[in-house]
């Protein structure tokens, strides 16, 4: 039995909760969600709690139960408090800022590569070497957060680029020196 799909979802006063027969929506101060339970799994909404149950024993069933209970659970928390990625800019002439709502970098390039921010995901450019990635959406805050850091992936060797605040670069030496010669 899945421990995490058995785990009740405390539902806030401020959230509406509203389940059809195969989606749940949530609502909520910062916004409103959706997503498509898949057949196998049943979600029940009652007195402020949520409970996802399986209705069979099959094989991906199980495997979707936990799942679907973290998603949902991570719905709730969006529309309440809402998500954010934080990413650091490393090396020299590197740096990041604001366009609009779009994200305008310069790492490196012989031009400057503008991300628009996708609906629902909002960028914040503190200092010009660090960037908030912020939504209520957790897959999709995580995705765009991932394309950011992939325009310029940080490299072993100097370790410049865009990393994940707290992110820990491996470093490899570099080109040694022949001997005698």
């Amino acid at each position: 039995m899945s421990r995490v799909g058995l785990a009740l979802i405390a539902v806030p006063d401020d959230v509406s909760v509203s389940v059809t027969s195969n989606t749940v929506h949530v609502n909520g101060p910062r916004g409103e969600l959706h997503r498509a339970i898949p057949a196998g799994i049943a979600v029940e909404h009652s007195d402020g709690t949520i409970f996802v149950r399986r209705q069979s024993e099959e094989r991906n069933v199980r495997a979707l139960h936990g799942l679907i209970r973290s998603l949902v659970a991570n719905m709730v928390e969006g529309v309440t408090r809402g998500f954010e990625k934080r990413l650091e800019i490393h090396g020299v002439g590197y740096r990041a800022q604001k366009q609009g709502s779009d994200l305008e970098l310069a790492v490196g390039f012989s031009h400057t590569v503008r991300k628009p921010a996708p609906d629902g995901v909002e960028f914040e450019v503190p200092t010009p070497t660090r960037i908030t990635v912020r939504g209520i959406d957790k897959e999709l805050v995580g995705q765009v957060a991932a394309e950011v850091r992939a325009i310029r992936s940080p490299e072993p060797y100097k370790a410049k680029g865009i990393r994940y605040e707290g992110e820990y670069i491996r470093r490899k030496a570099g080109k040694a020196a022949k001997a005698g010669g």
